[in-house]
């Protein structure tokens, strides 16, 4: 057969493929299901477990096994993300109803991981057992081929209350998310039962009933007025706060506490040691003085952070603080997104509601259909049992009188009495007339001895009697929708009073924190920086005593002002702003802390060319040359932003900072220049300024800086010299007419004053050795 070459264009190609992984992102992962509130992963771990008989009055069986039998039969994927799905399952602090029961380490509400699967051990809680696995032998829902069609799995398990509304969901597809609270059971089946009285109920009305979410950790929603919006439209975003408690000190040794009893959702785990660093970091950086020490005293009974205060501190205030600077107030972003018929759906809480009550009378249709179908069956049985106890001699006849079972079951269907033996022509007519159905007749060939005992035949009159009053009531149930929702609704209830738990998170509308800030009192200081990268700031005073000292022991050294801002221009061309509020304030032998941890700049991959300060280099221009001999003036305004890390000059490929220096704005004095690759603090002086470029290959060029044109900060600059090839820009020096300068290279002293002057891009004077 000739090979054919199919033409495609490859964007369409892509296209489908990524449009169907997509789909099956969406569809057969991320996102749980409308009717059972199960993602694909969950539903499949649940099945497993209940095909392995894992009840709740059953051992626990290593989890090991638990992911090997979903992985190896429904869920063909990692076995890490099914392992995770159980320990999710069984977390309390996560779900609000935990649906496995975990024997082992399965994690803590603090952020510590779960043991391997090799050492936890789980099984089903009662809960699981009876609300979402009870009726899957009713044919309630459908069961599909599992991935390689050698098993069957439920396509939804059969669950009897809003999975969806009380666990919640999260989760991530391609282009889409899903992000649904937890809720309290007894609110979520009150309001069900509220929507089954009245369809047209309106939402505000559900929420009298259901007030909003109901998290596992507790805490405060504080904008109960926005949840109505958040629930009709399935999207908002709902606050949160930690609950905090003041302590007053009970005896003279004690301090006063502030304790933190409940936490938001959204600080479960690391967020909880985030939260205690940040507290660290707002008393070391001296935004409150108030806090004495930080614990964390949380245990299996609760969570329990205590901060001891100060005497006579303001709780009030700090607590405002807590909720303004930390993770102590935060937003749950909802988006009730869920897979509706096999499309993804963004739900208010009224749709979310329907669909479970219509999956709820799916279930029961088919539940009732089934056990009335069960019940006639068995109605069938019993008749054909209280008949053939009526005429037991004539059966025992026919079957002494058979040559073999298929002849008895003949007679006792069709009165087919040929070729059996009867003791009387009257008992040959009598079997003549016999009809039974063919399940009657495989019962009475089947029935013991026994059941011929007096008692068990009213037994038997009894079943009989049972069996037709169940037919009577699943047939009432199966002929009227309100006979059918009195039973959902009663079946909700008895749930609700099983299983239903008191509300943990409160709910109500609270002001915005406000808390005032310790007023800083604006003062100047001094910036130092030793060689190695540790930064500090001084006390004026103090830098005038030990003045000396200082400017020995350390590389930069300036005057700033505390409030203000440390500009770090490295060769990269980038500028790192630091507050001077964030760099220790200390006394002068004390250790600074290394710049790297401070701001944006990273020592291991950038250096510093230059640091200043905000006042320094107001109303200044800065002189930027680079490696390959590109300069330009840059006015200081450039360099006005909030940001952290802001480009401070565009460079060419390969091309390194190697000078900043300051100058005036009319360039006439200079304050600071680079000499050997250091700043050297110097006395400004109304002069002119010059420019001298020395290279690498000791080449010398002396211009005035008035050559050098001013350029915005995102422009490359101006060649100030020719270079030759391999030869690059070392050393920058600028000073001003008449000043005597002389500089080292290779041993040689070089007079820079007695330079001839040259112009700008030009290719210099070698120095002779």
């Amino acid at each position: 057969m000739a090979e054919q070459i199919v033409k495609t264009e490859f964007s369409e190609i892509m296209q489908k493929s990524y449009i169907d992984y997509s789909m099956s992102v969406i569809t057969a992962r991320a996102l749980p299901d409308a009717r059972d509130g199960l993602k694909p992963v969950q539903r499949r771990v649940l099945y497993a477990m209940d095909q392995l008989n894992l009840g709740h009055d059953k051992p626990h069986r290593k989890s090991a096994r638990i992911v090997g039998d979903t992985m190896g039969k429904y869920h063909p994927h990692g076995d890490s993300s099914i392992y995770e799905t159980l320990v999710v399952l069984s977390q309390d602090f996560k779900k609000g109803m935990a649906l496995v029961d975990g024997h082992g380490n399965f994690g803590s509400i603090e952020g510590d991981g779960a043991a391997a699967m090799r050492y936890t051990e789980a099984r089903l809680k009662k809960f699981t057992e009876d609300v979402y696995l009870s009726d899957l032998d009713k044919n309630v829902v459908d069961f599909v081929p599992n991935f390689d069609e050698t098993e069957k799995e439920p396509e939804v398990l059969p669950v009897r209350v809003p999975n969806l509304l009380i666990n919640g969901a999260d989760g991530i597809a391609v282009g889409m998310t899903t992000n649904i609270p937890p809720h309290n059971l007894r609110e979520v089946v009150a309001a069900v039962c509220a929507y089954m009285d009245n369809e047209d109920i309106e939402t505000s009305d559900l929420l009298e009933i259901m007030p909003g979410p109901d998290f596992p950790t507790g805490g405060i929603v504080i904008n109960k007025s926005e949840l109505l919006n958040i629930y009709e439209t399935g999207q908002g975003k709902i606050k949160l706060r930690g609950k905090v408690v003041y302590e007053p000190a009970k005896k003279r040794s004690e301090r006063d506490k502030l304790v933190i009893t409940e936490i938001p959702y959204t600080m479960i785990g690391a967020n909880i040691s985030k939260f205690i660093s940040d507290v660290v970091d707002l008393i070391e950086t001296k935004k409150t003085s108030d806090i004495v020490d930080i614990s964390n005293e949380s245990s299996k009974e609760g969570i329990r952070i205590v901060l001891e205060l100060k005497k006579n501190a303001d709780y009030k205030n700090l607590e405002n603080m807590l909720y303004k600077k930390t993770k102590l107030e935060d937003t749950f972003g909802v988006n009730m997104l869920a897979i509706v018929n096999g499309r993804p759906e963004t739900l208010s809480l009224k749709q979310l509601i329907k669909h479970h009550v219509d999956f709820q009378f799916e279930l029961a249709t088919r539940k009732y259909t089934t056990l009335l179908n069960k019940e006639k069956d068995n109605k069938e049985i019993k008749e054909g049992l209280i008949k053939a106890c009526d005429i037991i001699d004539l059966i025992i006849e026919i079957l002494r009188g058979s040559k073999n079972l298929k002849m008895a079951k003949d007679c006792l269907v069709n009165g087919n009495v040929e070729d059996i033996n009867f003791k009387t022509e009257k008992s040959r007519k009598e079997a003549s007339k016999l009809r039974f159905t063919e399940r009657q007749a495989t019962e009475i060939l089947q029935m013991r001895l026994y059941k011929l005992i007096g008692l068990e035949i009213l037994q038997l009159q009894k079943e009989y009697e049972e069996c037709l009053k169940k037919i009577a009531k699943y047939e009432k149930i199966l002929s009227s929708k309100k006979e059918m929702a009195k039973v959902i609704k009663a079946d909700l209830v008895s749930i609700s009073k099983e299983y239903g738990i008191d509300r943990k998170t409160e709910i109500l509308d609270a002001e915005v924190a406000v808390f005032k800030e310790k007023e800083i009192e604006e003062k100047p200081v001094v910036f130092i920086m030793d060689r190695f990268g540790y930064a500090k700031t001084i006390d004026v005073s103090a830098y005038e005593r030990n003045k000396e000292a200082v400017h020995a022991e350390n590389k930069y050294v300036f005057t700033c002002m505390n409030t203000g801002k440390i500009l770090i221009f490295t060769d990269t061309g980038n500028l790192h702003q630091i507050k001077v509020l964030d760099l220790p304030y200390t006394r002068f032998r004390d250790k600074g802390t290394p710049i790297d941890n401070v701001g944006n700049y990273d020592s291991s991959g950038e250096n510093i060319v230059f640091i200043g300060s905000e006042s320094n280099i107001k109303n200044k221009k800065l002189l930027f040359v680079t490696k390959m001999g590109m300069m330009k003036l840059v006015d200081s305004t450039e360099f006005e932003a909030n940001k952290k890390t802001v480009m401070a000059t565009k460079l060419n490929e390969d091309d390194l900072v190697v000078s900043v220096s300051l100058t005036d704005a009319k360039i006439e004095k200079y304050s600071k220049f680079t000499l050997d690759g250091e700043i050297v603090e110097e006395e400004s002086i109304e002069s002119n300024l010059n420019v001298v470029l020395a290279t690498k290959g000791g080449i010398f060029l002396k211009f005035p800086l008035t050559e050098v044109p001013e350029k915005k900060k995102n422009a490359i600059g101006v060649r100030g010299i020719k270079l030759a090839k391999d030869d690059t820009v070392l050393d920058v020096y600028l000073y001003g007419d008449g000043d005597d300068v002389t500089v080292d290279y290779k041993k040689k002293t070089v007079d820079l004053s007695k330079m001839k002057m040259a112009h700008r891009d030009t290719k210099g004077t070698k120095v002779k050795l």
